[in-house]
């Protein structure tokens, strides 16, 4: 019989981020069962029986992973690593080649047994980014050296920009941000690190002026750089968000009472937080801003406190990516970047972004419950080492 105090009792890690899990899981309900209404009716489905169950299942699926991966000793993710590694660039050569073009972009490959397509770049980030956290662990002792260290773990975050970003730009220079933040926190030198930054400056010119999207990249940066072309094909998706941003005002319309659902191309994912302030006003999209701040503020928190090298490099690059990839999807919907296919975390619908999200908030969490028995022993050890009282 299903005990739910026994699983309480099994469930660890920062109270807070599970709080901030639960709450964005809800959001993400609500907010994607407004933003389907369109593209339901256009293929003369109702909501409650495809759409909105299907993307509860995932949510579910999710929070299940996320309580899985807790559970096992984060250690255990550095063998996981190479593994993943191992997999994921012949993985990303694949998709390049043979995946499904969606939108103009191979970003995805199908999975013949349960028919359903599968991001790629959504495995890379996680498998560089526990590969970066175990490369720089374990090389701590000759960081400094570039033929055994730096070329090493230069070279794996080089092979999985350029692979991602041949088709999906916006997720490569995120990665590629997230993994110098790491390599700054590794102690790599400033000077290698501005020798990496060079390079992929270098890396990134030659994939939007010589990659196979380089139309598309131009005209988004253009289409952004350049408000005279406003109201026109190229700035279709941003004009509408802005709308949606203008109408929402201080308390929005109400759930379930958006109107650019119907104009937005990707409502429910893309520009998800366009819809939520529509519907809950500025309040509700500051509640969603302030619930990532203290997510970004607890991982912080575990990095600082965590006991082992391995264990603080992972939750930074993991929290960081996290973070990173919201305030990415918010800036575009309010206007602040170009239009990128960035999903908002655990938030946006999206099966395999969902499920690999929820991964990586479980790795996060099975670093902090090391972190809270760390900290256990040692007031046990510490009050053990004071005398009794008379």
């Amino acid at each position: 019989m299903f005990n739910i105090n026994a699983l309480l009792e099994r469930t660890k890690g920062d109270r807070w981020i599970w709080l901030i899990i639960i709450m964005l899981s809800l959001v993400s309900i609500m907010a994607v069962y407004s933003a389907t209404g369109a593209i339901a009716y256009k293929k003369g489905i109702t909501v409650e029986k495809y759409l909105l169950y299907k993307h509860i299942i995932f949510v579910l699926l999710g929070i299940g992973m996320i309580y899985i991966a807790h559970l096992l000793d984060y250690k255990y993710y550095s063998g996981i690593s190479k593994i993943l590694m191992i997999i994921t660039i012949p993985l990303l050569f694949y998709t390049l080649i043979f995946g499904s073009s969606i939108n103009e972009a191979s970003r995805w490959v199908k999975i013949p047994v349960i028919g359903l397509t599968f991001q790629t770049s959504d495995l890379a980030k996680l498998a560089l980014i526990t590969f970066l956290a175990r490369m720089l662990t374990k090389k701590q002792e000759n960081i400094k050296d570039v033929k055994n260290s730096f070329i090493p773990i230069m070279g794996s975050v080089c092979v999985v920009f350029v692979l991602i970003a041949l088709a999906n730009l916006s997720t490569a220079l995120m990665l590629f941000g997230v993994s110098i933040l790491l390599l700054i926190i590794g102690r790599i030198s400033i000077k290698q690190i501005a020798m990496v930054c060079a390079g992929g400056i270098v890396l990134l010119m030659l994939v939007v002026f010589f990659g196979p999207r380089k139309e598309t990249y131009i005209s988004r940066v253009n289409a952004f750089m350049h408000p005279e072309l406003q109201h026109s094909d190229k700035t279709y998706q941003s004009d509408h968000s802005k709308i949606a941003l203008a109408t929402g005002g201080l308390f929005g319309k109400g759930p379930g009472n958006s109107t650019e659902r119907n104009f937005l191309p990707h409502p429910y994912s893309d520009f998800i937080f366009a819809i939520i302030i529509e519907e809950y006003g500025t309040v509700g999209g500051l509640a969603i801003v302030m619930l990532y701040l203290v997510l970004l503020y607890r991982c912080v928190r575990i990095v600082t406190r965590s006991p082992k090298a391995f264990g603080a490099l992972l939750a930074a690059g993991l929290s960081f990516s996290l973070t990173i990839q919201a305030f990415a999807n918010m800036a575009v919907a309010v206007g602040l970047g170009p239009v990128t296919g960035v999903p908002l975390p655990l938030v946006s619908m999206g099966g395999t972004s969902m499920i690999f999200t929820s991964i990586a908030f479980g790795i996060i969490l099975s670093v902090s419950r090391d972190v809270e028995e760390y900290s256990t022993k040692k007031d046990k050890v510490i009050v053990g080492e004071i005398p009794a009282m008379a």
